[in-house]
């Protein structure tokens, strides 16, 4: 009896070390509903530029995101203590432990590209000079969402109109046009830039009375995004030897010179957005109007919106080393992956010059809630 006591007792002792170590989760476990990626745990000395990053202005950038990020349970307990913190250094050492995400591959570093808000010219009225419109989302755009029925479809949204009994799909970019029945929020006075507010998913708009209006995505027609930009160089229109680069400025200086092959080229891509006008300005997908340089774009299947991010990268024009605290609060459908991000640089022509450029190698390290 005594003999079959202690062979009990060395599981059981084992078992007891482990829950004292380990806890009774560890914590790789819960890991896996916050990231699919690889994380690799530092401690903050590992992180380049930490120390020397505006911790004071992350933190204030936490507490906005805070807002709308604390009705995730992830976040509930840390928001309130961020309203509460005095030293922003001490209240992200204190409060996250750093991790790098890795990929498959094993990996740290991935693509980094960057987005603005764009500035558009215009008028409320169609004139000569203004007489591109920017369309509101049309009463007849139907939206099917499935998710509660067939949960395998909780990705996709079908968008159409209904034609007799059957939904069919809505207008492409090459026939938009032909509908009669779209209301225009105002024309502004170029084709290209107004294709780019599209990608952007929101802008400002100058309007001929001095006024500056703001506009936000509300809707899409429903068709596939398709990149232009690969046309292009497919078509040899830009790229290596065609003296035109790969860049949003690159594309734009094609198209000034090229102003009869415009319609060719951006009906390539049939996905059109539809717009509303908004009090604020670009607005993330966490619900936040977002920062210049310190809100991400990111794949909430990596990177749950709301997380802190410290990202390494480098300033595509000047090739500065950019090394700071950053909050996850927006997404977008070409931002797919392990390690990627598009980078806010926010309202400026220095926004558009940089987030048109950027293309960069970076890593990404989340500093997840203790």
């Amino acid at each position: 009896m005594q003999h079959i006591s202690q062979k009990l007792l060395f599981p059981i002792f084992t078992l007891f070390l482990l829950f004292i170590i380990t806890g009774c989760t560890p914590k790789y476990e819960s890991f896996n509903k916050i990231s699919k990626a690889q994380l690799e745990e530092l401690k903050f000395d590992d992180i380049k530029g930490f120390q020397e990053d505006n911790l004071d202005l992350a933190l204030k950038v936490f507490q906005k995101d805070c807002k709308r990020a604390k009705r995730y349970q992830l976040f509930k307990t840390i928001c309130q203590k961020s309203f509460e913190a005095t030293d922003a250094q001490n209240f992200f050492t204190q409060n996250f432990t750093p991790y790098k995400l890795r990929s498959a591959k094993g990996n740290d570093k991935g693509t980094i590209t960057g987005y603005y808000e764009p500035l558009l010219f215009g008028s409320l009225k169609k004139t000569n000079k203004y007489k591109y419109p920017i369309y509101k989302a049309p009463k007849d755009l139907i939206t099917v969402d499935l998710r509660k029925v067939y949960p395998d479809t909780k990705k996709y949204r079908m968008r159409g109109r209904v034609v007799g009994k059957k939904l069919v799909p809505y207008n492409s970019r090459a026939t938009m046009a032909k509908n009669k029945d779209l209301e225009v929020i105002c024309y502004v006075d170029d084709k290209v830039d107004l294709y780019f507010l599209e990608i952007q998913g929101s802008g400002k708009v100058q309007l001929d009375s001095g006024k500056t209006i703001n506009v936000g995505f509300a809707n899409q027609n429903g068709h596939q995004y398709a990149s232009i930009g690969k046309y292009m160089i497919r078509k040899k229109y830009i790229g290596y030897g065609t003296g035109y680069s790969g860049s949003v400025q690159g594309m734009k200086k094609w198209f000034k010179d090229n102003p009869s092959k415009v319609d060719e080229v951006l009906n390539k891509n049939p996905s059109y957005v539809f717009f509303a006008k908004t009090r604020h300005g670009a607005m993330g997908s966490l619900g936040t109007e977002l920062t210049e340089k310190r809100n991400l774009a990111v794949d909430r299947r990596y990177i749950p919106l709301g997380m802190p991010v410290f990202i390494n990268t480098k300033n595509p024009v000047t090739k500065k080393e950019i090394n700071q605290l950053m909050v996850a609060a927006d997404t977008g459908g070409a931002i797919k992956g392990e390690i990627r991000a598009d980078f806010f640089w926010g309202f400026s022509k220095e926004a558009e010059k940089y987030a048109g450029r950027m293309k960069e190698k970076g890593s990404l390290i989340m500093l997840i809630p203790n």
